[in-house]
């Protein structure tokens, strides 16, 4: 029979385990690969994109903050059209579970898409929350951009003002236009981790 001490010290590694399964990844460090499969069938590998910046955005259509970026403001939109002029790659992920809020099929994605004049370059369901858990993705919007050379650089919110008002997006500092644009001159991100703010990513479990 095991002691109270083995108990204890069996659940705490078990606990340690889970963390560690669930920790983000490292900035600096190389981003974890993965592929989804696009709302048109087409798979994306995010190593296929190497020699390109890419731009991973945790997304759910239906989240009040995400609304207020999207429908609201155009803010994600004008970022994604910025990042893509420049030459960036813009993943748009849902980790919602089969029949969670915002979890949009096809059709109602390709609507969405087109009401808000989105310009990412693919959106990618992640129904089993794989890939939202690889990144410890826990908001709706988290942002992740991972430089030319498959690093990661940056992880956390679209800006700096956690509010559900869409008129504060323009006193706001967009993290993610900032990091962009010093990655694009040479210059290490000057804010590389930041706090992500919005809904809870609706995992299965």
């Amino acid at each position: 029979m095991k002691s109270l001490t083995q108990t204890l010290l069996a659940g705490a590694a078990v606990v340690a385990f889970a963390v560690a399964a669930h920790a983000a990844p490292a900035v600096g460090q190389p981003a974890p690969d993965f592929t989804l499969t696009d709302i048109s069938g087409q798979p994306h590998s995010l190593s296929a994109y190497k020699g390109r910046t890419v731009v991973l955005e945790w997304v759910n259509p239906e989240c009040p903050i995400v609304r207020k970026h999207y429908e609201k403001s155009g803010n994600i939109p004008a970022t994604q059209k910025a990042a893509l002029a420049d030459g960036a790659v813009w993943l748009a992920i849902n980790s919602g579970h089969p029949g969670a809020q915002g979890d949009f099929d096809a059709a109602q994605v390709a609507e969405w898409s087109k009401k808000n004049n989105t310009a990412f370059t693919a959106y990618l369901r992640d129904q089993n929350g794989k890939v939202g858990k690889l990144y410890d993705a826990r908001q709706t919007p988290t942002l992740f951009i991972i430089n030319p050379a498959g690093t990661l650089v940056y992880a956390g919110g679209i800006d700096d003002i956690s509010s559900g008002n869409a008129a504060d997006i323009a006193r706001a500092n967009n993290y993610v236009k900032a990091a962009l644009a010093e990655l694009k001159s040479g210059k290490p991100v000057s804010k590389p981790v930041t706090k992500a703010y919005g809904c809870n990513v609706k995992y299965a479990n």
